[in-house]
Formats: structure tokens, sequence, C-alpha cells
């Protein structure tokens, strides 16, 4: 049997440790550092996520099969180098390939390197000045993306000179997100549809995971500022066939391939943001690991043994796995704090969680919440990931809402409206 360790302590890492419990071939999941609502589900071990070294001394002792890896932070910090260098697996890529996501910049300019899809570029600024300067020689709408990460927060799309200067006095000047706005990059805007493409991949061989959709912008009618997700969606015929091989064989191989050419192989999940323009897939961004929420959504539909899944992409065998998906939708409706992606309160009392979940197909993931004498409470800015099933988006939906509508905080506030724009 299986033991699993889960790294992280958001609705992403409570949605992988959900499915691994449910997973026939384990038999431990522990999750490090966790939370009080992830505890439901793996036994939480207290952990930094930005000690890696702790946090190999940690596998070390508990000795599971394979390690997961949610956030982005620690791939980027190197912390699959450090789980490799001792001989244990782990399911992300090396700090080189992680760069993918450590940084835009190096993004794009692979991107460009090896003839994949994406954006054209106006240019990469590394002072205020030029910054300001160039954008007097733009075609608007411009897309203006901070180089390293910033927890979804660090791109802003927009079609007005004053938001674009005020954006970059944010990131440069006034350094809000530290050194990862030290450099920017400035590309043109595309149009079309987006879609979140996830693959598990052990370094060769592929495994497709279900379609998706986030929601980035906090309110309704995709307004607002970005955040780092206010919901998702999954269902069958999202894209055809066709176009999915077209991805496979346009963005996801050539990424593989020339990560590997590059002497920088990539395992791990790899997360492809698209627009799918009129001209095709095109790459908006790479993420190093599941997206949140995504990973809500996707992980409801799996009907495969997760387990045995990681294990084979930890094994090098994952040609030997087939994923199997319940023939439905999911959507994963995100209750954030009052305020957010702003400054928000925490420790505000959680009701009716017990409510919501006695729906059936509803399994609430918990984002941000920590145990009082009370019951839950709030503890971060997105809160819970509401999730259900259903026979089609509509149905899915309504099951989600009809949960999200029993669960109580003062100033709880989330979209409408997910899985039905963009």
């Amino acid at each position: 049997m299986i033991k699993a360790l889960v790294i992280g302590s958001g609705g992403r890492e409570h949605a992988l440790a959900w499915k691994l419990r449910k997973s026939a071939s384990v038999s431990h999941v522990w999750c490090a550092p966790g939370s009080d609502g992830i505890g439901r589900d793996a036994k939480c071990v207290a952990a930094s996520t930005t000690n890696i070294a702790e946090l190999a001394e940690l596998a070390a002792e508990l000795k599971p099969d394979f390690t997961v890896v949610g956030p982005e932070l620690p791939l980027v910090a190197g912390l699959a180098d450090q789980f490799s260098r001792r001989g244990m697996r782990v399911i992300g890529p090396s700090q080189a390939a992680a760069r993918l996501e450590g940084s835009k910049i190096f993004a794009k300019q692979f991107l460009e390197r090896h003839g994949i899809p994406t954006a054209p570029t106006y240019g990469i600024y590394d002072s205020v000045g030029e910054a300001y300067a160039a954008m007097c020689a733009v075609d608007w709408p411009v897309v203006i993306k901070a180089d390293g990460p910033c927890a979804g927060k660090g791109v802003l799309v927009t079609s007005s000179p004053d938001e674009a200067t005020a954006f970059i006095e944010r990131l440069m000047d006034k350094q809000e997100f530290g050194e990862a706005g030290t450099r920017i990059l400035v590309e043109e805007a595309l149009e079309g549809k987006e879609l979140s493409f996830i693959v598990l991949t052990d370094g060769e061989h592929i495994l497709p995971l279900a379609p998706s959709r986030d929601h980035k912008r906090a309110f309704d009618g995709d307004q607002g500022p970005n955040t780092g997700g206010m919901g998702a969606i999954s269902a069958d015929g999202m894209i055809p066939a066709a176009l999915e091989d077209e991805i496979l064989q346009k963005v996801v191989r050539p990424t593989l391939d020339g990560m590997a050419k590059d002497g920088s192989p990539y395992v791990g999940f790899l997360y492809c943001g698209l627009m799918l323009t009129s001209e095709g897939p095109k790459v908006l961004e790479f993420n190093c690991r599941m997206g949140d929420p995504e990973c809500q959504a996707i992980v409801a539909r799996m009907d495969f043994d997760l387990g045995e899944a990681l294990q084979a992409a930890g094994e090098s065998q994952l040609d030997r796995i087939k994923a199997r998906w319940r023939p439905a939708a999911s959507v994963c409706v995100v209750l954030a704090s009052g305020g957010y992606p702003g400054h928000y309160e925490t420790g505000k009392p959680i009701s009716g969680l017990a409510d919501a979940e006695s729906l059936g197909d509803v399994v609430v993931f918990h984002a941000g919440t920590r145990v009082t004498p009370d019951g839950f409470a709030t503890a971060g800015g997105r809160v819970l990931g509401v999730t259900a099933t259903g026979a089609d988006p509509g149905a899915a939906g309504a099951k989600a809402y009809a949960a999200a509508s029993r669960i109580r905080f003062e100033g709880m506030h989330y979209r409408k409206d997910i899985g039905i724009v963009g």
C-alpha cells in the first residue's frame, strides 16, 4: 500500500489529500503543514513550506512512497532537488525546470526559442522609466506581468494608460510584490477564451487531465482585480478532441522536449494557461504545479486511482495509467473573506458547513480556515472551495450554489457566475 505526503495547506492541497484518501492503493496520507480542515482527510504534521531542508528531513523521517507538492514557491526554491539528492520520490519539477513559473521572462524566452505559440512581446524592462516610456508605443490593450511569482496577482490586462502606469508603480517603484516585480514583461493582449490545460508527466509520458477553466477576477462578469482564483469549472465537451490533440502536439510535447533539450527535464504537474484564439491555442503562462481552484474541480471528476497515477509518475512508468473521468461536470465556487484580494480580516466564525455537505455530490474544501473552541473560523483570503458535480455545468453549478448559500461568515463574498461566463 502507498504512503503519500502532500506539501501545502490550501484548498488545492485539501483536494489532493481528499482524493488520495479515497484511493484504494493508498494507506497513509500526511500533509505538511496541512490545516485544521485538511486534518479531516490527512494526518497533518508541522512544517514550513519555505524551509525546504526541513521538509526534506520530514520526508526522510516519514518515508512516504512519494511526495506531491502543491504550492509553487517550494519548487521554485529547489525542494525537488533536495528530495532527489536523498533518493526520495517527489512529484514536482526541479528548481531549473520550475523557472517556467518562477520567471515570466524565462518562460517567454523559452516559448519564443522553441517556437511554441504565445503572445508577441513588446519588451522586458528593469527600470520604471523604461517601462513608463514603453506605454507610449504600445497598441492597447496590453498585458503587464511581474517577472516573479505573485500568488496570481502579478498580471494586469488593461486598455487604460493610467491603470498601466499605476500597476507599474506598484510593482517596480513601491515594490508591492518584492523582488518579483523588479523586472516586468509587456506583451500584446490576446483575444479568445481562456483554458487551463494541466497534465501529469514523468518527463517522457503524458497523462492529460480533464480541461478546466479558472475565473480570476474578483467579481461577476469578470470584473474587478485579479485574485488567486474565485472558482473553476471542468466539463465534458469543453474542448473538442481535435483541439486537445493540437494542444498536446503544439504546446505540451514541445514544452517537455524543449525542457529536456535545455538540460532541465520536467517531472510533475505542468499547468498550461492558454488562450484559445482564432489562430489556435497560445500560451499565456505556465505553472509548475496543479492550479488552485482548478485542482478542486478536476479531482471531483477523477474516476481513477490518483495514488497509483502519482506513484507511476515517480517511477517513470506513467504510460501504464489510463485516466478516466466521470462523464459529467464539476464546479468549484470559492467563498472569500470580505475585502479579498485586498485587505481582509480573519477569525470570523463559519456556520453551515455540515448543512452544505449534506447535499449530494458536494464537498467543501478548506483553503483558509482554523478550528476554534466554537468551530471553524476564517484564516485566509480564500476561505472555502464549495465543489459539486452534476450531469452538466448547469446542474453542477446549481448544486454548488445551493451548498454555498447554506454557509455563513461575516463579510463572505463569492461570484455568482462561475461556469456561466468565460
